[in-house]
């Protein structure tokens, strides 16, 4: 195998033809940089893949050098066929919505078909009666279709298409927040996640090292020091930033020790940036680390460029081009495992300059390379170096690499006066730490893979909305703990995992989900699948694999972990915007169910028929329902505790408010209808006792002396009750703007689109009314002015009724529901904690 090589099968590395071998293995263990492999047996027969530094993986590629090795897994018996094991295995699992809905629809059609039955079964002395000719089966059917009627009433027919298209309205607003759904129930999980298990490399990070602090020596006097330190801005790979000491901008042209140490990383280097035009970012071309030190340069810019002038692929490596026009690289001596270093020789190249003017330019392990220095630089001169100089060097870059920050650290050196380079022997990689003897230490960077700058306060947000934020890694412990303390990801409830494989991600998923916990996911390699799809909701990276995006239920296009915390905040308005439209379509088949057990239980003549309960069901209260998916999120949703997931999609005040509602609703049809026969003046005028016996009418029935039986069939009852209903639900749709705010705060107006689709609703309510051939096919009439005005009288109490309700929720059941929450949150573990800042 050699560069380039993507590894066909897992190999036990017997032989290795090159200096060192590197390996990027990220897509299998998610580690951010490449790892240095031997063929030394690995003696813990429990190790992790990240510690088998003797074995190549499926699919992994090799970064640097060569090697030989011996097959010893193919296909689903290696590493990477393994995961695709577990993800077959993995059941997936079904959002809290899916199961809310689940337990509602089996619950609705018990109760619908008891009540079917109640109904069919308390008219059975009504079988008989004059209206259907004596015959008791004719009877029979006639209240069968009235108990037809009676579930096609309670059955919200319209409630899986408004629902779909709110979900779906919710994922276009995501994209547009770069959060890609693959999966529609998954965006209302998002509101009631509990915990997100984010993945280090990419998601909390940017994925782009960089240099963020540097020394150079100023002054050494005997065994006295002192340090110039810089810390540097910028924290991707794009060339913009600052060298700042003592938080102020500092020319590096000006500072001799830092010209040398910009030649260094532009020289001993072999990698550079590149501008993607296609997705206007600068990107690496090569190790990670090293293209770390090349933006260094480009920042630094010790020769004072002129780059204002250049395109953005110019500027990419401008700075480093002028460096490296100075000086020539004649030959590398490439990393080895045993000095822990590399090395460039070069020759300037201006005139008058030879081969005596040579200069070995070292980076590598700062204890390594400063054994091996006998001298440190200040400004131009060589001074000697001591040993409490070499222990004070030693002992800030340990502060560097065991502090706070757990930086990467690079030890800077030079070979003023290395041996020619024709009597090198560089095919001996052992003698290549003969040549890097008596060196001069010129400084140190460290770098890290930076944080993202919104993460901090994405992370402050999710805890405010009592959402926990673990950290889960490949890396080692020290680089975890580093990237929590920085972004505030440690608290006193804070959780971080540490060089974890797939399998452990997965146990892990497992593990919060026996609490209870609703869990988020991140990852982007294929290690990550797995626990993408045991999750609730799996989030892949949009520069992921294609097998963690396959896994996955949403990808973020831009790999940003504030993306997540937007998706959570749009996934709770999702959410409460849902059980708005469901509160408003369930009032009102249970309004509807009222008006068809009434007339049946009052022997009345039928309000409403079945194509009528479909055109309201399926289209006029469809329209308002799928606008409530445009209500504005409440300003405090990302200030309250994410809902329990036990909690009912209907709890009891909810299910006592519906019914309030429904039952006016049904009480108002039915009158309306009942007006229309005892004191309407066009209408018949008939006593209740009348109405209530209107299937014994016959011209022999003395109590009916005097009137057309056939005013029964009359379709002006059926209109007002139909025009009643339609317009009782557009004001109960103004109702559910919010779900407990007075319309007085939450004006209608908040949300323009449930205003039009009221405006539409009611058009084509007047459509079926007063447009031919819809009338008949409805069964319907024109409605004088007279008849409107009685119809608006009836319809308007709903809101003062609901603004009642909303009254009472505010005011005297708020506390009773904090408790609730507070409870449940004391056994979630949700907890208050403090920031770095605060300790």
């Amino acid at each position: 195998l050699v560069v380039g090589d993507k590894v066909p099968a897992d190999i036990r590395i017997i032989e290795i033809r090159s200096t060192t071998l590197r390996v990027d293995q990220s897509i299998l263990t998610g580690e951010s940089v490449s790892v240095i492999k031997h063929a030394d047996p690995v003696p813990d027969p429990r190790a992790v893949n990240q510690d088998k530094k003797n074995m190549l993986f499926s699919g992994t590629n090799i970064a640097a050098g060569k090697a030989v090795g011996v097959v010893i897994a193919t296909g689903v018996y290696t590493e990477i066929g393994k995961i695709r094991n577990q993800m077959v295995e993995t059941e997936p699992e079904k959002t809290p919505l899916q199961q809310k809905l689940d337990e509602f629809s089996q619950q609705l059609s018990k109760v619908i078909f008891l009540v079917c039955i109640a109904v069919w079964v308390i008219n059975v002395s009504h079988f008989s009666d004059p209206v259907h000719g004596g015959s008791w089966f004719r009877g029979a059917i006639y209240y069968f279709k009235i108990s037809v009627a009676l579930a096609v009433a309670a059955i919200p027919e319209g409630l899986p298409a408004v629902i779909t298209t709110c979900l779906a309205l919710g994922t276009r607003r995501m994209a547009k927040k770069n959060a890609i759904v693959r999966s529609l129930p998954s965006v209302e999980a998002l509101g009631c996640t509990s915990v997100i298990c984010s993945d280090k490399t990419g998601t909390l990070t940017t994925n782009q090292m960089s240099v963020c602090r540097m020394f150079i020596m100023e002054k050494v006097e005997g065994t006295q020091c002192s340090l110039h330190e810089f810390s540097i801005t910028g924290s991707t790979y794009a060339p913009e930033g600052q060298i700042l000491k003592d938080e102020q901008p500092v020319q590096c042209g000006q500072y001799d020790g830092l010209v040398e140490l910009a030649t260094i990383c532009a020289l001993c280097n072999d990698s550079s940036l590149d501008y993607n035009e296609s997705k206007k970012v600068y990107e690496k071309v090569g190790e990670a680390t090293e293209t770390a030190l090349t933006c260094l340069v480009e920042k630094m810019n010790v020769f004072n460029t002129d780059t204002s002038k250049l395109s953005k692929v110019e500027r990419a490596n401008a700075c480093n081009s002028v460096i490296k026009q100075l000086m020539r690289k004649d030959c590398t001596l490439e990393f080895s495992r045993d000095r822990k270093s590399m090395s460039v020789y070069c020759t300037p190249t201006g005139p008058g300059h030879n081969s005596a003017s040579s200069k070995m330019f070292v980076k590598g392990a700062p204890e390594s390379v400063i054994e091996r220095c006998t001298h440190v630089r200040v400004g131009t001169a060589r001074v000697l170096l001591t040993a409490p100089v070499r222990e004070k060097i030693l002992g800030r870059i340990r502060d560097w690499g065991m502090g706070i920050d757990t930086l990467r650290c690079l030890a800077l050196a030079t070979h003023d006066a290395p041996v020619r380079r024709e009597t090198m022997q560089l095919q001996d990689s052992a003698a290549f730490v003969h040549y890097e003897n008596n060196l001069t230490f010129v400084g140190c960077v460290g770098m890290l893979d930076p944080p993202r700058k919104e993460v901090t306060s994405s992370i402050e947000m999710c805890r405010k909305a009592g959402i926990r934020v673990i950290m889960i890694t490949g890396d080692n412990k020290g680089t975890a703990g580093a990237i929590c303390r920085r972004n505030g990801t440690f608290c006193r409830d804070a959780r971080c995992f540490a060089r974890v494989e797939p399998a452990h991600k997965s146990r892990i998923v497992e593990y919060l989900q026996s609490f209870h916990e609703i869990t988020a996911m991140t990852g982007d390699g294929v290690n990550d699948a797995p626990a993408l799809k045991k999750a609730e909701i799996g989030i892949a990276m949009g520069s992921g694999t294609a097998v963690a995006k396959s896994a996955a239920e949403m990808v973020l296009s831009d790999d940003n972990f504030s993306t997540i915390v937007s998706a959570v905040e749009e996934g709770r308005a999702i959410y409460n915007n849902m059980k708005q439209f469901i509160r408003y379509l369930i009032s009102s088949n249970v309004g509807e169910v009222v008006c068809i057990f009434l007339t049946a239980i009052l022997g009345l003549p039928e309000a409403l028929i079945p194509v009528q309960l479909l055109w309201v069901n399926l289209v006029t209260d469809g329209l308002p329902a799928t606008a409530l998916g445009f209500n504005p999120p409440d300003l405090d949703i990302m200030d309250k505790l994410p809902r329990n997931p036990k909690e009912p999609l209907i709890s009891g005040w909810l299910f006592f408010r519906y019914l309030a509602i429904g039952v006016y609703v049904g009480l108002a049809t039915v009158g309306a209808a009942t007006w229309w026969f005892l004191y309407d003046a066009e209408g018949p005028q008939v006593s209740f006792h009348q109405l209530r016996n209107f299937m014994r009418c016959t011209e022999d029935n003395p109590i009916f002396q005097g009137i057309d039986c056939e005013i029964f069939e009359s379709r002006y009852p059926t209109t007002m009750a139909l025009s009643v209903l339609v317009t009782i639900e557009m004001c109960n749709a103004l109702n559910s703007v919010s779900e407990n705010q007075s319309l007085l705060r939450m004006p209608p107006w908040l949300n323009i689109w449930l205003l039009g689709a009221i405006i539409v609703s009611m058009a084509l309510h007047f459509l079926i009314l007063y447009v031919k051939p819809m009338p008949i096919i409805f069964q319907v009439t024109p409605l004088s002015w007279p008849q409107w005005v009685v119809v608006m009288k009836i319809s308007l109490p709903v809101i003062l009724l609901d603004e009642g309700l909303k009254y009472l929720s505010r005011n005297h059941l708020d506390g009773i529901l904090r408790t609730v929450r507070h409870t449940w949150s004391g056994e979630h573990q949700l907890k208050t904690c403090r920031t770095p800042e605060q300790g």
